[in-house]
């Protein structure tokens, strides 16, 4: 069974960000594996293991993701490939990225595909399904459980506090939600076998891509943290004392009522 992952590398959003010249900079950033796509890869290689098959990990970035697919690697993929963008990161979205992903599946074998449900940096959640549609074939998002029996799979959706169960069969791309599986941690040996893995690089001109054919549909105007927090307001005296100095605050000094 050939498996496949989307992998993205992100920015780590339990450390500090710092804007500067109105980009994220990179320089002070920590980055990471996508932590949904973490559960993708984590069900990629369970499914492997039961069913035997290989997982292929690919992602859209530069070479400064070689060092998130190596960690794939070293959680158990088969196999790894950088589609190389260079310069051209910032100026990519959803639309770029399912383009260039569909052309490099054009001529491949794909029996399954997984992805986070979103990334923590962008949070559209498009590229699965974008990808899916593209080459025309189903896909199920949100997923917290997945058994394969032969070409059928049987699927747990999460539909924001309920669950519904779908039938599906291969080919299939699925989109990881988390409660899905508990990642793996890269064991030592692991780490070590991951050097003497296979980690393809494509650049576009290797999969016949036309720039202007993937330029991106969309424009991000502005980046910017979010407001610091103000100290909470503790109100007193009685119930309609309290009442009152409420309304007072909320009319004079928020301007809301």
């Amino acid at each position: 069974m050939n498996i496949y992952v989307l992998m993205k590398r992100t920015f780590d959003t339990e450390e500090k960000i710092f804007i500067k010249d109105g980009q994220i900079s990179e320089e002070e950033a920590e980055f990471i594996i996508n932590p949904y796509d973490e559960y993708a890869i984590e069900e990629a290689i369970t499914l492997r293991d039961e069913h035997g098959g290989e997982v292929t990990v690919v992602t859209v970035g530069n070479e400064d993701s070689e060092k998130q697919l190596r960690t794939a690697l070293a959680m158990g993929c088969d196999k790894a490939v950088l589609i190389n963008i260079e310069e051209d990161l910032e100026e990519y979205d959803e639309y770029s990225t399912s383009k260039v992903l569909t052309q490099f599946f054009k001529d491949k074998q794909v029996d399954l595909i997984l992805t986070g449900n979103v990334t923590i940096d962008g949070g559209s959640g498009q590229v699965g399904p974008r990808l899916a549609e593209l080459m025309n074939i189903p896909y199920v998002t949100t997923v917290t459980g997945l058994q394969l029996n032969n070409n059928k799979v049987s699927i747990v959706r999460d539909i924001e506090g309920d669950e519904a169960h779908i039938e599906a069969a291969l080919p299939l791309l699925i989109t990881a939600q988390q409660g899905l599986n508990e990642p793996r941690y890269p064991s030592l040996p692991g780490i070590m076998k991951a050097k003497k893995k296979p980690l393809t690089e494509l650049e576009l001109d290797d999969l016949d891509i036309d720039e202007d054919d993937v330029s991106s549909k969309t424009k991000t105007l502005e980046i910017y943290l979010p407001a610091k927090k103000e100290a909470g307001k503790v109100l007193q005296g009685e119930l309609k004392e309290q009442v009152a100095e409420l309304v007072t605050y909320l009319h004079r000094d928020k301007k809301i009522i």
